[in-house]
């Protein structure tokens, strides 16, 4: 039995249950999630899908 788990969901996840728990961290995630979808729009990632 194989479990297929891509990175977006997960990390969407991940970071939906830290804001729950500390909202302060919504702030950091949100400008961290703008910085990384920006460097990827500006270098590109080949052949990387989010």
């Amino acid at each position: 039995m194989t479990i297929h788990v891509s990175l977006g969901p997960l990390v969407s996840l991940i970071a939906g249950i830290l804001i729950l728990v500390m909202p302060r961290l919504l702030n950091f995630i949100v400008a961290i999630y703008l910085i990384i979808i920006g460097l990827i729009g500006l270098f590109g990632m080949g052949g990387a899908h989010f």
